[in-house]
Order: C-alpha cells, then sequence, then structure tokens
C-alpha cells in the first residue's frame, strides 16, 4: 500500500525539483528525503524519480503520483475544513418528533434560534402523534423527541430526558358562563360541569384526571373531541366546559381568537402536564444537539414568562 505522507513529500520534491530544495522546504535533511522517496519506489513497484543534473525529475509514474498527492491534499484539505465546521456547530443535521401542540409552541421557535446560531444546519421535522417517538430515539433514528410524562416516572433504559416545561391547564369557559365572572376557579368548581374532552388516552388526559381525583372527583365528559381547537369550539358552541394546557389554547388568551371564551386559571389543584425533550443517553452532545435543547428551553423559559393572560 502506498504511504501518504511519502506521496506527500514526493509532491515538493516534484514541485521544488530537487530532493535538497523538498528538504528545506519540510524541514528535514536531504538524507531523509532520500529515504523516504526510496521507501516510496520500493511501495510502488517502479522508479519515480531520476537524475538530471543536480536536480530531479519525475518520471510518468512519478507525476502520476504527485498529482495524485496533490488532489489527495486537497481533500484533506476540505475533510478538515468540513470537520471543523461540523465541531463548531457550523454544520450538521438533527432530526426531531414532537406531537402537535408543542410543534408550533416549542420547536418552530426553537428551530428559529437554533438556525440564528447555526445557520448551516439542516433540521428533519416528524409529527409523531398518536405513535410513541422513544423506539426511534433509543435506536438512534432521531436526535430528539417531545414527549409528556411524569417529573416522577421511572427511567427509561437507554433514554435521557430533559426537561423543557410544565404546561398548566387552563379552564375554558364560554364567555357568558356564571364562573366566567371570577378570575380564578378551584378545580372544584368545574365538578359537576359537563366536561368537553380534549385528551386522547395517555399522559395528558392522565394528567387531568389525576387533578381532577386528587380534587375529589371524576369528570363528566359529555364529549371527546380529541383536539384542543375542536374542544373549544364545542366549548363556544355552549355544549360544556373544557381543560386546555396553555400551550392548546387558540392564542394567549383563547378570547384573542374565539370572542365566545373566556380562559381562567385552576388552582387547588392546578393540572398540569410536563413536557420533556428525550435523547439517547450515550449519544455525544455535540454543538446542534446541545443547540436545540438549549433554545428549547430558552423558547420555554420565555413562554412561561409571558403566561396566559386570562381573558
Amino acid at each position: 500500500m502506498l504511504d501518504m505522507r511519502r506521496m506527500q513529500i514526493l509532491r515538493a520534491v516534484v514541485s521544488s525539483g530537487s530532493v535538497t530544495a523538498a528538504a528545506r522546504h519540510l524541514g528535514y535533511t536531504p538524507s531523509a528525503v532520500s529515504q523516504q522517496m526510496a521507501a516510496l519506489e520500493k511501495e510502488a513497484g517502479t522508479p519515480l524519480l531520476e537524475r538530471t543534473g543536480r536536480g530531479v525529475r519525475p518520471t510518468d509514474a512519478g507525476l502520476l503520483l504527485a498529482d495524485c498527492a496533490t488532489t489527495i491534499g486537497r481533500h484533506v484539505a476540505q475533510a478538515e475544513t468540513a470537520l471543523a465546521d461540523l465541531r463548531a456547530g457550523r454544520t450538521g443535521r438533527i432530526s426531531v418528533r414532537y406531537f402537535a401542540t408543542a410543534g408550533a409552541r416549542l420547536v418552530a421557535p426553537a428551530l428559529a434560534r437554533l438556525r440564528c446560531e447555526h445557520p448551516g444546519v439542516q433540521a428533519e421535522l416528524r409529527l409523531t402523534d398518536p405513535d410513541d417517538p422513544l423506539p426511534e430515539v433509543k435506536a438512534g433514528r432521531t436526535d430528539a423527541a417531545l414527549v409528556v410524562r411524569r417529573h416522577d416516572a421511572p427511567p427509561v433504559d437507554g433514554i435521557r430526558f430533559v426537561h423543557v416545561l410544565d404546561d398548566r391547564y387552563r379552564a375554558v369557559l364560554p364567555r357568558a358562563h356564571p364562573l366566567a365572572a371570577r378570575p380564578t376557579l378551584r378545580l372544584t368548581d368545574l365538578a359537576e360541569e359537563p366536561l368537553v374532552g380534549s385528551e386522547l388516552p395517555g399522559p395528558c388526559l392522565d394528567a387531568v384526571l389525576d387533578a381532577c381525583g386528587a380534587a375529589g372527583f371524576t369528570p363528566d365528559f359529555v364529549v371527546d373531541s380529541g383536539d384542543y381547537a375542536t374542544a373549544q369550539g364545542f366549548v363556544a358552541a355552549g355544549v360544556g366546559v373544557a381543560l386546555v394546557p396553555e400551550m392548546g389554547l387558540l392564542a394567549p388568551s383563547a378570547s384573542d381568537g374565539h370572542p365566545e371564551l373566556a380562559v381562567r386559571e385552576v388552582r387547588d389543584p392546578e393540572p398540569v402536564r410536563s413536557i420533556w425533550a428525550a435523547v439517547r443517553a450515550t449519544a455525544p452532545e455535540g454543538p446542534v444537539l446541545r443547540g436545540f435543547l438549549g433554545a428549547l428551553r430558552g423558547v420555554a423559559s420565555q413562554a412561561q414568562a409571558g403566561g396566559a393572560d386570562p381573558a
């Protein structure tokens, strides 16, 4: 096999026209350069240089290898530049799986922040509802997934969870509902109310059921809408009231997007769903993944600081 380092020395000899000049440029002794050329000729199985007075000139084989060495050197330089860009986060890629409400409120603004700092990054985004994205994370088919899970949930082998946001539920009522006159509601205030279901079975619905159970009642769902926008439409039509997380509201204040609605805080207890980013436990946290997770937390912090203003 040809030694790439010796081929670069050959290129220097051919470029300079002599062993002595190449040695001077490379910081070697002429004897060391001659030894390397002899070893390369042995590897090539044919003469690479011929003497011409005080200098040398390449044979056809020597010229061929010198040209190849030039091409190799250019590719190595390109590889080093690309690797430096990747290490610095100037280039790269990230794949993210997310559920519907996390897409618009978390993933989209986080990706915008990431691209400001790392404009060369490519992102592959995919909606996971209703599939469980954790197997994809564990298998390395995706870099991160947004999931809902309890703070005290048991660990998952091969997965590391990064807390992003605690998404508080709000009571959404018809504007003319008597409870809409109160700035804050106790969860028990909704115990006798017909509830419009907005959650599919899973951790989000569990957050509502757990809070209602802690308040001492089982919610009476009169409609299972399956999504937050549809639920708020049923509320506006007077079918019932709903518990909707802040990220699922039609606007920061639901009345901004639906004048027939009123949004009120709920206490004692306050239903909350916790949102986490799941990443592979053994995955190196390079600048792109680290930047995306930081952007997610930044967006979440800003959202929590703004909150949802009661209408």
